[in-house]
């Protein structure tokens, strides 16, 4: 680890070994390590001579992009932490994030988007080219850095809450640094990759992409979102921009290959491709192992809480996974548990415990609500003569025979049905073996009390509903199998279950 650890020593370490390489790609905009570096440093000083901006929230509400990455920086050398915010997001969560926040500063970019209605009227609001002028304040900078802590949050991000109200968790610098070190070497990002960045900055799949590039002295190269309505053109913008790494959202690689994108066209310059959010479907995977044959294949797991990632696998070549990919081996800055029911360590295989993470990595809690952070980050269960936190996922894990660690799903995707409980990815990973199925997620409509399954690709729903049939138990069949050409996502990038069970209501 580092000394006075801070997230900005990535982008200082690689402007000084190599001030004219690219630091981030976007459209026919560059930006060097040494001009990101500079413009940080600009903002930062206009920000900082505006207000105090040590340990207080900033608000980005930009594009992602360049401009928002300037921002970014520029927000973190003001001794502040960034919380990105969809220029797009609705009226109702933007006004329940910055009451979250407390009202605070709020940057835009007026040349790209108008302001929101929920900031239209707000006081605090700057413009990102405001701030682009006047001199960088040297001596200013180095007093907020001599301030500021490598447990201070670097930035806040919003996931979707159970109850609606937006979740903002609090990530520090020693966190991310943390995470970030131990991610660059197992996967092996290095200087002279093209890291295309399909994720918005609001979400922390992005967060591998930025500071994971800027560690080694990467290129981002920033995906235009419209081109994620295209694939083929998506496809055609990868090999053009020399993409070398993808780190990206189930969902999305999944949108690419249900297009079949893959078989027209190949990608020659990419060697890492590492997925997560999701259970990814086994067809989808053959068909990028087929479209990317030179790359290695990562799966990723971790919630945001944890800083991104706290368990990995390299596929093996020749295993096909069809019964499940296991989550692999814990990254080496953080411990992963298996916790019963009983708070007790599950070692034995077959038993079904929650994943629960220790560890530097760890995020700060959730901003404004102690309650939720005490009852998600409790006291380690099976250490109780020290005072260490740990964060309880809700996901659900299983051993195998073998030692390995196969993911069972979230708590609250599991059901009771008939008098059974019964498991969704379950019905889901039986579907996706049928021939013609290319991914298949299910949901329970409680209010009619029916399982309702969902599924891509080509089979009918006729014969898809006679295969569960004869491979489920009675009470686990489906009694709403239906056809869908796209999978609805929610704002996080995953399937989002409650717009499938709408689809089967009308």
């Amino acid at each position: 680890m580092h000394a006075h650890a801070n997230v900005l020593s990535y982008l200082e370490t690689s402007s000084a070994a190599a001030p004219q390489a690219l630091a981030v790609i976007e459209g026919d905009r560059s930006l060097t390590y040494a001009a990101l570096e500079e413009q940080g440093r600009r903002i930062a000083s206009s920000l900082a001579r505006r207000a105090d901006t040590v340990g207080h929230a900033v608000v980005i509400l930009i594009e992602k992009g360049c401009v928002a990455l300037e921002a970014m920086m520029g927000v973190l050398y003001a001794g502040a932490h960034y919380v990105v915010v969809d220029p797009s997001t609705p009226e109702e969560r933007m006004g329940a994030i910055l009451d979250r926040l407390g009202r605070p500063l709020v940057v835009v970019d007026r040349t790209c988007v108008g302001v929101p209605a929920a900031v239209a009227s707000y006081d605090a609001v700057v413009d990102v080219s405001d701030l682009w002028c006047g001199d960088i304040d040297h001596r200013l900078l180095e007093t907020i850095r001599g301030r500021t802590l490598e447990t201070d949050p670097a930035y806040v991000m919003f996931t979707s809450g159970s109850t609606g109200v937006p979740k903002g968790v609090a990530v520090s610098h020693r966190a991310i640094m943390s995470f970030i070190d131990a991610f660059v070497e197992v996967v092996g990002i290095r200087a002279g990759d093209r890291v295309a960045n399909q994720a918005p900055f609001d979400f922390d799949l992005s967060v591998k992409d930025i500071f994971g590039s800027f560690a080694v002295g990467a290129t981002v190269v920033v995906v235009p979102r419209h081109l994620f309505m295209c694939p083929s053109d998506l496809m055609g913008y990868l090999v053009r921009q020399r993409a070398s790494v993808l780190i990206w959202a189930v969902a999305a690689l999944c949108m690419v290959s249900s297009y079949h994108a893959l078989d027209a066209m190949c990608l020659p310059d990419l060697r890492i491709v590492a997925f997560s959010g999701e259970v990814m479907p086994s067809a989808h995977l053959r068909a990028w192992r087929k479209g990317a044959p030179g790359a290695t294949f990562f799966n990723l797991y971790g919630p945001t809480e944890v800083t991104c990632n706290c368990m990995y696998l390299r596929l093996e070549a020749d295993c096909d996974y069809e019964d499940g990919i296991p989550l692999g081996t814990t990254f080496p800055h953080c411990d992963v548990l298996l916790v019963g029911d009983d708070g007790r360590e599950v070692r034995e295989p077959h038993v079904e415990a929650e994943i629960v993470v220790r560890g530097p990595s760890l995020a700060l809690g959730y901003v404004g609500d102690p309650e939720l952070t005490r009852a998600s980050f409790p006291l380690n269960p099976l250490n109780a003569a020290v005072p260490e936190r740990v964060y309880r996922t809700g996901d659900m894990a299983v051993l195998t025979e073998t030692g390995q660690v196969l993911f069972r799903g979230r708590r609250d995707t599991q059901v009771k049905h008939m008098g059974h409980r019964i498991e969704l990815g379950d019905i889901e990973a039986v579907a996706e073996r049928v021939p013609g199925v290319w991914r298949c997620r299910c949901a329970y409509d409680r209010e009619h009390m029916r399982l309702c399954a969902f599924f891509e690709g080509g089979v009918t729903e006729a014969a898809l509903r006679r295969r569960l049939a004869r491979r489920l138990a009675a009470y686990m069949s489906p009694s709403v199998v239906m056809r869908v050409d796209d999978m609805p996502l929610n704002e996080n990038g995953k399937v989002d279950r409650g717009r499938l069970l709408e689809l089967a209501r009308h």
